[in-house]
């Protein structure tokens, strides 16, 4: 993981493939994989590693969060959600299950839905920028500009070094809304 965080991947991947070797029971290890192999965007493998991790352990939440991001950027966006609804049956206090959730449905056009999750997300992490940041864009997409306004306002509160995003996204306040995906990372 020292390997990883110092994005030397393939001497982590060395690691992890004798962990493996060594234990093919070593979920870490599958997830250590998984984990590169989404940040190199080889979702796929990604997905196929993932899965692995969570036949062995079934009971993680953070496992299935993971299986389920991977699954949404390899264009499975409804087996994904699913799976992230199993992430935080597991773990009810998993606020990334339900955010990565809310980030889905943003790209699916509900904004409802979002919305709905990202309120429960900002009540379990009410400190997090990034959960006021998508409940603006979502409430500006609902039409309810006051409300995103307050919930931009509070994101450049809570995190002022992301100041020319946020003051962006007030700027285009009354500007037609257009579907992006800048938030997918909690």
């Amino acid at each position: 993981y020292e390997y990883m965080a110092n994005e030397d991947f393939e001497k982590a991947m060395a690691c992890f493939r004798n962990g493996i070797r060594l234990d093919e029971r070593h979920y870490n290890a599958w997830y250590g994989m998984g984990a590169i192999y989404h940040r190199q965007e080889k979702y796929d493998l990604a997905e196929y590693h993932f899965q692995r991790a969570v036949k062995i352990n079934p009971q993680s939440s953070v496992l299935r969060c993971n299986l389920g991001m991977s699954q949404y950027s390899n264009g499975k966006p409804l087996e994904a959600l699913d799976t992230l609804a199993e992430a935080f049956r597991l773990d009810p206090h998993n606020p990334q299950a339900r955010f990565q959730r809310a980030t889905i449905y943003i790209a699916l056009n509900r904004p409802e839905d979002a919305l709905t999750e990202l309120e429960k997300v900002r009540d379990a992490a009410p400190r997090e920028a990034t959960v006021h940041f998508a409940m603006g864009k979502v409430l500006k997409r609902l039409g309810r500009p006051e409300q995103a306004m307050r919930c931009f306002l509070t994101a450049l509160d809570l995190d002022p070094k992301d100041n020319q995003l946020i003051k962006s996204a007030m700027d285009k306040l009354e500007e037609p809304d257009v579907i992006d995906e800048e938030v997918t990372a909690f």
